[in-house]
């Protein structure tokens, strides 16, 4: 059985309208799937992914994904894809591939909104991790080789069922995308940070003020990234520029080694393809495209825009407009 995949680029943040063709070379994100006898083809969805949330998340120290064994799923044979969902609870499952290294692999992850998120799986022989970020519910996993051009074979499919210890699970480990562990400086740059905040909502504040004002917006990274990028949060920091992406992906890592909630949001701003970060405080609850705090006020967090535009009156009037920011995707 073999279906037809769409080659899907991740582009930094456009400057101008997005076309058609403009919105799948920007997300390498979501792809929905269909069926057509034995041929499937690969295409954009577009359909929104809202996971509501509430209470108080119960981490508030640094967790790292681990495949414990306790449940795994495998297609076995020698293009083995093995699926270690030991700790679904905690809101990741881990997936690694331990056939040819030359493979081409994607991975597509549905949840109960029946959003698929296709992954490429880029670490050969190593568990890669995958959040559940649709909460509690069903949901399938498919792992899928490419065998010419943009034909894939199937390798591996499973449904299974996962229910939430707390629904800030998704949003408090390391993930493909906002990659880091324990010994990772943005860690270590958190916590240097936050060592004399009074509360979380003081750690966002200056994670957020540091990232704005240390990083700046590479155009020419945005106009050049290749399809399959994904951020290396601590090169980010030493090269202190980077794109929307990588913006996003620095803070929420830090966020996150501070046992603070935050999800890696992907979407539109106007016509713009973009991506920014919300997150959770017990002051204010889930803060929605908030960026930053005045003492009074909190206005839309979104680090790449209030940074590349110096934080100007209009800026600052735009972003804090959240009709001008469409969610689709979480991370």
């Amino acid at each position: 059985m073999y279906f037809s995949m769409s080659a899907i680029l991740l582009s930094g943040c456009a400057s101008s309208t997005v076309t058609q063709a403009q919105e799948v070379k920007a997300a390498q994100f979501p792809l929905e799937l269909y069926s057509q006898e034995n041929t499937f083809a690969l295409e954009e969805a577009l359909a929104e992914s809202m996971v509501p949330l509430a209470g108080d998340p119960k981490a508030t120290i640094f967790q790292g994904p681990q495949p414990s064994g306790k449940v795994v799923y495998t297609s076995g044979g020698s293009n083995d894809v093995t699926v270690d969902a030991s700790n679904a609870a905690d809101g990741y499952v881990m997936v690694k591939y331990t056939g040819d290294s030359s493979d081409k692999i994607k991975v597509i992850l549905t949840g109960p909104s029946s959003v698929k998120y296709t992954y490429n799986l880029s670490s050969k022989g190593n568990y890669e991790t995958f959040i559940l970020s649709d909460g509690s519910g069903q949901y399938t996993i498919g792992a899928y080789k490419n065998i010419s051009g943009t034909k894939y074979s199937t390798l591996f499919s499973k449904n299974f069922k996962v229910s939430l210890k707390d629904e800030f699970a998704p949003f408090l480990r390391p993930n493909q995308y906002v990659n880091y562990n324990e010994k990772s400086q943005v860690v270590t740059l958190a916590a240097s940070l936050t060592k004399d905040s009074k509360s979380d909502l003081e750690k966002v504040e200056k994670i957020y003020d540091y990232v704005v004002k240390n990083i700046a917006y590479d155009k020419r990274k945005a106009e050049t990234v290749q399809s399959g990028y994904l951020p290396v949060v601590d090169e980010v920091l030493k090269a202190k520029t980077g794109i929307c992406f990588d913006y996003a992906a620095v803070m929420a890592a830090m966020l996150r080694s501070q046992g603070i909630p935050a999800k890696l949001v992907t979407g539109y701003t106007g016509s713009i393809y973009h991506a920014w970060i919300s997150t959770y405080t017990e002051e204010t609850g889930w803060i929605e495209g908030i960026i930053f705090f005045d003492g009074t006020t909190w206005r839309l967090m979104d680090p790449t825009f209030a940074s590349s535009g110096n934080s100007s009156d209009a800026i600052m009037k735009y972003i804090s407009d959240e009709k001008n920011y469409k969610e689709k995707y979480l991370y």
